[in-house]
């Protein structure tokens, strides 16, 4: 009887401590639940390893076809290692090319036509700051950092990050000291260098228990435009192409600078191509220059790689590079960019993404949509005020909204650059100058990628001519709007 007792008691008990433990087990989750949803109210997340780090790379100047995977001219094998193992866009598109514009693009997610800024106007409204990437991701709960060239005016930009440091050329200095003025541990070293070094070390300080996005903002391969040389690189650069005779590009002649509008002959393309290639040597020298100063960004994004690797990041952190506008190099006798050929608007443009196969993108794609890039692979939701797309679908094979026409402009009101816009299709572009009459030019891509044979006055294509030009109107009126449909 007694045995029977202990027995029950002792059966009593352990269904009661059995009871306790799932009673605690009960309570535990209800407290990691609510701490959860306090994390995703505040924006912010707890020990949030789970979302990929980002790190976006913007070069100054480089054209589209200033990459190894393009061009077997350029030597760039970081680069061409990031465009075969990830999705390689070959028709990336700066909505305006120049940097000022450009850039307020990458940073609003709009048409230059909706955010307004450009060289000469104020600084970015603060309605329009609070939606920019790196604002959206520090509100929620990652890490961010930006090195190198801001290039847009913002009030207080330092709030936008949580470690940034700006900079660009040394515009007071006419010689080298314009690329070399910084210095790691005493030694004065080439910008490349010193925002390659910025970088590495935001890497190694990043937080564990939160995601990161780093923004690397190379000056290079940008001329320095007030030295005789324009074209500054780092010593272990000089071997490159030393012995290599560079050809002229395909529309060197002069009949090509004579068929242009009498504005753009007198302007500043004109103006650059004197500086750095109106003789062979001249050429010879700012080419190989600026291919060496891409080389030296291409260094430094194998040491990020290679950093990434040693500390285990590099499965999970994802890698955009992409350049903020083209350039000229000697085509048509022109230098800098600015005007609506594809040398000038054109860039490249490669997504990074771990887990997923290389693909090639032939769809036209946009510096505006970057932003939405960022967002969508942070998991954060995508302002409504943005006018370009997410590109991830594309890396992940799922994509289905294809551009059938963008919108390309250069608003600048300057008297040496004339401000144009116009519409590019897969196969057609049309384009004109502001406020000169007769300045319409129609080219057809597939028949005339060069664009030298402009169709604007062929009878055969005035419904083409037509078709085109309502299309930019309306583009035109729905962007001033900040209307973010697309047409």
């Amino acid at each position: 009887m007694k045995k029977q007792n202990i027995m029950k008691t002792s059966k009593y008990f352990r269904c009661r401590n059995i009871e306790r433990w799932i009673k605690l087990c009960i309570c535990l989750c209800i407290l990691i639940s609510c701490k959860e949803k306090t994390s995703k109210i505040k924006g912010t997340t707890c020990a949030d390893n789970s979302r990929p780090n980002i790190i976006f790379i913007l070069t100054d100047d480089q054209r589209w076809d200033a990459l190894g995977y393009v061009s077997n001219r350029v030597i760039t094998p970081e680069m061409d290692r990031l465009a075969r193992e990830g999705t390689y866009f070959s028709h990336a598109i700066a909505t305006t090319p120049i940097c000022a514009a450009s850039r307020a693009s990458i940073f609003t997610g709009q048409q230059e036509r909706t955010h307004g800024y450009t060289f000469g106007k104020p600084a970015l409204d603060s309605s329009t700051i609070d939606h920019v990437y790196a604002s959206q991701l520090k509100k929620n709960g990652y890490h961010t950092g930006y090195f190198g060239k801001l290039g847009v005016k913002i009030d207080q930009p330092n709030r936008l990050f949580e470690t940034a440091d700006f900079y660009d050329r040394n515009t007071d200095k006419k010689n080298k000291e314009g690329y070399f003025y910084k210095t790691l541990e005493k030694d004065t070293v080439h910008l490349t260098r010193y925002t390659g070094e910025q970088g590495l070390n935001f890497i190694k300080n990043a937080p564990k228990d939160r995601p990161f996005c780093l923004t690397l903002s190379f000056s290079a391969p940008h001329a320095h435009d007030p030295s005789e040389q324009q074209y500054f690189w780092q010593e272990d650069q000089e071997s490159f192409y030393k012995d290599q005779t560079m050809e002229l590009p395909k529309l060197a002649k002069l009949k090509y600078y004579d068929s242009l509008p009498q504005v753009v002959k007198e302007g500043f393309n004109r103006k650059r191509w004197e500086w750095r290639f109106n003789t062979p040597e001249k050429y010879q020298q700012s080419v190989k220059g600026y291919y060496r100063m891409i080389k030296g960004i291409d260094n430094e994004l194998g040491r990020i790689r290679n950093l990434l690797a040693f500390r285990g990041l590099d499965e999970n952190t994802i890698i955009i590079l992409m350049g903020d506008n083209g350039c000229y190099l000697g085509e048509r006798q022109l230098a800098g960019k600015w005007l609506m050929h594809d040398n000038s608007i054109r860039v490249p443009l490669i997504i990074y993404s771990p887990g997923y196969d290389h693909k090639e993108i032939d769809d036209m794609v946009l510096n505006l949509d970057v932003p939405s890039t960022i967002l969508d692979i942070s998991e954060v939701e995508r302002p409504s005020s943005y006018q370009g797309k997410s590109l991830m679908p594309y890396v992940k094979g799922e994509n289905k909204d294809v551009r059938k026409m963008v919108l390309i402009e250069h608003l600048w009101d300057f008297d040496k650059i004339p401000a144009s816009e116009g519409i590019r299709t897969s196969k057609y572009k049309y384009f004109r100058y502001i406020g000169i009459e007769n300045s319409e030019e129609l080219y057809n891509l597939e028949k005339d990628p060069e664009e030298t044979i402009n169709l604007a006055q062929k009878r055969d294509e005035h419904k083409k001519l037509i078709e085109l030009r309502e299309a930019c109107d309306s583009m035109i009126h729905l962007y001033s709007k900040g209307n973010t449909n697309e047409l």
